[in-house]
């Protein structure tokens, strides 16, 4: 009977991998025939597949439940059209990822497809140029890969916080869309919060997506819900006394996109003046809540953010 749960579990593993490989090369596949493709047209026919595919999902389902808690004063109808541009952002960041290292080609500020205002180019120069480490946050707003890319295409030494994919071979296949256009990639593991306290102890820079439930994080209110959320941007803060900024895109018509970066988000502070974990990922939060109101069709409201 062990000699068969062994054999079982051999079995097991080795149909999982074949699997995971067969899904690797597939991805790897379309990925490539998508670079065949111009970028505006393969946008345009995703965001038309799954604006198609996507209401019959049961992600639909759930984005729309997250969408009436958080507007409660809106239409059916409302809620209906902005998931549909849900849909329409997701099928773009598919067909955009495929050409994640065109994007950026040639003259960083002289981009006809990237726009930026004059603060945010000031605030940007600060940042690279005062020799100073500094925290940046973002969200899965418009194309959430553009920031790091942006980052680098200005010379910005920073790390990239990512969570790997589950399946190894697509991990593989996205992480090499990734490697060379973005800074240097930190996977989520248990020595990141280490990798990423001495790179900022060296005056680096730190960027990380915080718009994710996560089950051991502190308790932040999301558009007037209690939601859980990954503490370490503030962790990091508490421990090297460094700025924190926000940095989104925007999507705009014609396959074009503004890049923002806020001003320096004030962390909350305890009686002895240190940062405040939980009251500086509130501060962080709110920052982002006001972004979503702004454009609720570019933000991912088909995850489980919320789970009480």
């Amino acid at each position: 009977m062990t000699s068969l749960r062994v054999l079982s579990r051999r079995l097991a593993h080795r149909a999982k991998s074949a699997f995971d490989a067969a899904t690797g090369m597939l991805l790897a596949l379309i990925l490539k025939a998508i670079r065949h493709v111009d970028r505006i047209r393969a946008s345009n026919a995703f965001a038309r597949v799954t604006r198609t595919v996507g209401p019959w999902l049961p992600e639909h389902r759930l984005g729309r439940a997250n969408l009436k808690a958080a507007f409660p004063e809106k239409s059916p109808e409302e809620i209906e059209r902005i998931l549909m541009g849900v849909w329409d952002n997701l099928g773009r960041v598919v067909a955009e990822f495929a050409h994640l290292d065109r994007l950026m080609v040639g003259d960083p500020l002289d981009l006809p497809h990237v726009k930026y205002d004059a603060a945010t180019i000031e605030r940007f120069a600060r940042i690279r140029d005062d020799g100073k480490p500094a925290l940046v946050f973002a969200a899965h707003l418009a194309n959430w890969e553009l920031p790091a890319i942006i980052a680098a295409a200005f010379s910005l030494d920073a790390l990239v916080l990512y969570r790997r994919p589950n399946v190894g071979a697509v991990a593989d296949a996205v992480i090499a869309l990734r490697q060379g256009s973005m800074g240097t990639l930190v996977p989520t593991d248990l020595y990141a919060p280490m990798r990423l306290g001495r790179a900022l102890e060296d005056n680096r820079h730190v960027a990380m997506l915080v718009d994710q439930y996560y089950g051991k994080g502190v308790d932040v209110t999301f558009f007037g819900r209690r939601c859980k959320t990954n503490p370490l941007i503030a962790a990091l803060a508490r421990h090297v006394e460094c700025p924190i900024y926000g940095t989104r895109i925007i999507r705009l018509p014609g396959g074009a996109f503004r890049a923002e970066i806020s001003d320096e988000v004030p962390p909350a502070r305890d009686a002895e003046g240190r940062i405040d974990v939980a009251g500086t990922m509130q501060a962080i939060t709110s920052v982002i809540e006001g972004w979503v109101r702004e454009h609720p069709e570019q933000w991912l409201w088909l995850h489980r953010r919320w789970r009480e």
